[in-house]
Formats: C-alpha cells, sequence, structure tokens
C-alpha cells in the first residue's frame, strides 16, 4: 500500500492554473489531478498563507474521495491566498472566477470550501459570467449530455445544492434557515461515527465528544451527534472555547448551532487550546482546517481514553506527507480514524446524485443516499478488516490501488 501511496503522491498534477490577481496581489491555483472520467471535481477555498502544494495535496484526496461518493472523476481543488476577512473579498473571487471560466465550462466542477460559501459566494458569483451551476463542468466533461439531458442534470444541480430542509429528522429549523449546502457535511461526519459503531459492534449513545471547528461541517456534525445521544463535552473554535467534562444537553448544543458559541462560559482560545486536550472524551471530530492536529495533542486524547476520531476538515493531521504522514500513523495504528474521503464526503456525494437526475429530491431521498455511500464505504473495508485500528490505511489501500490500477 505505501508504495502505491508514495507512487499517486508523486505524481505530478495533470494541470496547474496559477493566477495572480494584479489589483490587490491575492494569488490563486487550481489544481486538477488528473481527467480521469474526462472530468475533475473539488471546491474553492481561501485563507490567508495557502500555497500551491496545499492545493496539490487537496485535489489529490479529492481524487479519492470520488473513489466514495462517485462520479469516477479526477480530484482538483482550487486555493486563493487572501485574508476571507477583507471586504474586497467579493472582487477577488469575481476576477478569479472570471479567469477558470473557461475550464469551469469545459471540465472542472467546483462549490464552496474553507472561507467561501457554496451558496452565497460561488453559485451568484458564476451565474453572472453565464454559468448554469458550478458543477456545470462536470456534466459536460464526464456526462457528456445532449442539451436536452444537459438541462435536466444541471436542473436537480440547481434545485438539491440550495434546497431549503424542511424535514425536521435533518435540521434544528423548519422555518427554511438551513439548506442541503448547509447541513449534508456535517450530516455525512455524524453518520460515519455512527455507521462504524453500528458495523464494528460498538455502542454510541452516551460517548462523549470534542469538535475542532464550529463552522458549518463542526457546528453540523455536533448537532446531529447530540441527536444521536453523544455528549458533548469541549468545542474548540478560533474565536474561544466551551468545556464541559459532564457534556452540554441537546438543548445547549442546538443553540451553539443556532447562535454560535455565545456564551458567559466561553473561554479564549490560547487558554483553551492548552487543556481542552486533557478532557476525557471518546470521540474528536477535527474540523477547524487542514494540518491543524497536533501529534502532542492526539497523545494527551489518546491518554485519556480517546477511541474514534473521524475527519471532518480534509488533511486535518499536521503531516507534510500528503496522506499519510507520522501523526495520522500515529492514531491509526492507536485507534480508529475514519479518514476525510469518507467521512466528510457528503457534498460530493450530493452532487454526483443530482448529476444522476433520477431519484425525486426530497430531504430525504438526498440525506438518505449520503447515509447509504458512507455506510457502503465503511462496510466494504469491514468485510476485509475487522480491527478497529489501521482503518485508514485499509481505506487508502483500497481506494489507491482502484486508481493506479
Amino acid at each position: 500500500m505505501m508504495e502505491l501511496l508514495k507512487k499517486f503522491e508523486e505524481t505530478a498534477p495533470e494541470i496547474v492554473f496559477e493566477w495572480k490577481d494584479k489589483e490587490l496581489g491575492a494569488e490563486g491555483w487550481m489544481v486538477i489531478n488528473s481527467l480521469r472520467g474526462r472530468a475533475a471535481g473539488g471546491g474553492t477555498r481561501m485563507r490567508v498563507g495557502l500555497d500551491r502544494q496545499e492545493v496539490v495535496s487537496l485535489a489529490k484526496t479529492m481524487e479519492i474521495k470520488f473513489t466514495v461518493s462517485g462520479p469516477s472523476i479526477g480530484g482538483a481543488k482550487s486555493g486563493i491566498n487572501f485574508d476571507p476577512k477583507d471586504p474586497r473579498k467579493e472582487e477577488v473571487l469575481k476576477r478569479w472566477y472570471r479567469a477558470v471560466m473557461p475550464l469551469l465550462k469545459s471540465y472542472y466542477g467546483t462549490g464552496g470550501d474553507m472561507n467561501v460559501d457554496e451558496i452565497h459566494d460561488v453559485i451568484p458569483i458564476t451565474e453572472g459570467y453565464g454559468l448554469w451551476h458550478p458543477q456545470e463542468g462536470i456534466v459536460n466533461g464526464y456526462y457528456q449530455p445532449d442539451e436536452a439531458q444537459k438541462v435536466h442534470k444541471i436542473g436537480k444541480l440547481r434545485l438539491g445544492v440550495s434546497k431549503v430542509i424542511e424535514d425536521a429528522a435533518f435540521t434544528p429549523d423548519v422555518k427554511g434557515k438551513f439548506t442541503i449546502a448547509d447541513m449534508i457535511t456535517g450530516y455525512g461526519v455524524s453518520e460515519s461515527i455512527k455507521h462504524y459503531h453500528d458495523l464494528w459492534d460498538k455502542e454510541l449513545a452516551g460517548k462523549k465528544a470534542i469538535i475542532q471547528g464550529w463552522g458549518n461541517v463542526g457546528a453540523a456534525t455536533g448537532y446531529y451527534l447530540s441527536q444521536l445521544g453523544v455528549i458533548i463535552v469541549g468545542i474548540i473554535d478560533i474565536r474561544g472555547a466551551l468545556i464541559n467534562a459532564d457534556g452540554f444537553s441537546k438543548e445547549e448544543v442546538e443553540k451553539f448551532f443556532k447562535e454560535g458559541l455565545l456564551n458567559e462560559q466561553l473561554i479564549d482560545f490560547e487558554t483553551a487550546n492548552k487543556t481542552i486536550w486533557d478532557v476525557p472524551a471518546d470521540i474528536f471530530v477535527p474540523c477547524a482546517g487542514s494540518r491543524l492536529v497536533e501529534k502532542s495533542q492526539l497523545e494527551r486524547l489518546v491518554k485519556n481514553g480517546l477511541e474514534i476520531i473521524s475527519c471532518g476538515a480534509n488533511v486535518p493531521f499536521n503531516d507534510k506527507e500528503i496522506f499519510f504522514g507520522e501523526t495520522l500513523a500515529y492514531a491509526d495504528n492507536q485507534l480508529t480514524v475514519i479518514p476525510d474521503f469518507i467521512a466528510n464526503c457528503g457534498m460530493a456525494r450530493v452532487f454526483a446524485f443530482l448529476m444522476n437526475g433520477d431519484a425525486e429530491i426530497t430531504d430525504v431521498s438526498i440525506f438518505k443516499d449520503a447515509s447509504v455511500t458512507i455506510f457502503n464505504a465503511l462496510e466494504r473495508i469491514r468485510k476485509q478488516h475487522f480491527d478497529s485500528c489501521n482503518i485508514t490505511q485499509k481505506a487508502l489501500e483500497l481506494s489507491v490501488s482502484e486508481l493506479m490500477n
């Protein structure tokens, strides 16, 4: 497996598009690892300090993710090195999407990612340049539809991704506040934890969890886990942290989800980052960003009983290797690690589900399809691998073997 993985990591991406914003000095990269299936997909992120190598690693991760979520296309990613808090963010995004528009119309599909919102940023800007949907390039490249088929598939995408969730089983607010795009990734992360416990014959209710990052993914994961009977004992975010060794109630977690971490008990980040890793927990969900989780933090969590990590963030471990460095290897050998390309594949799966264009678009059909996809990926591993450790190694072996062969 390691030889195949090394070969996959070291193979140069098929396309690297580099961009420099003359107006504000922002720089961006669009990396297509391969045009497998005549198309590639991956979202757009923005942060200060982002570089080409980060985008390359994320594009390769997306390629592996598509072996789970479908369709059978190449992995890609867009990344912009710019401060997302700058009020000129929209100007930068507009110039970026204008530059990559020919690819978005031909064979590249994108969406939201860190600090770039699918509904409020990507769709309005790309529509302004005449794109029917940010996934149009995949529809054209992979499916090669006639005009009627294209209209049908893109119509499904437009309806499904922005669909307001109305079923109380999937949202804390049935009054139309949350969309599929807001909730599906966190739902998938939560379902990955649920399915693991079912497949490996373990009890989930009553387990304690720490969530790192309280954006769309982390907050939704925390909300859904709480609904499953998991006790949230810690939430840490750059804005601060909440820690309660006895756990927060479902009502409190729902309030944090709706209103953010606004609480008189909020601990400043610096203080919390020194203490939260010693809070006893069974489950850890890193959702804050790439390469933030340190080995020393994991060692402290393991010492206090950690059993499982489900990766809400892409490439969450602080390793120089793209897929399997020292930190991830330590975690995978010590406990269960559900890799990012399974745990957080919910949005990629929604795109694939909608582009197929056959099923009825309902809350139940979309969420159930994502859940079943994640269950199938874990069941495939379970049939060949009974241990609760080294699950990421096995998952990588299966996916990379498929890609390299």
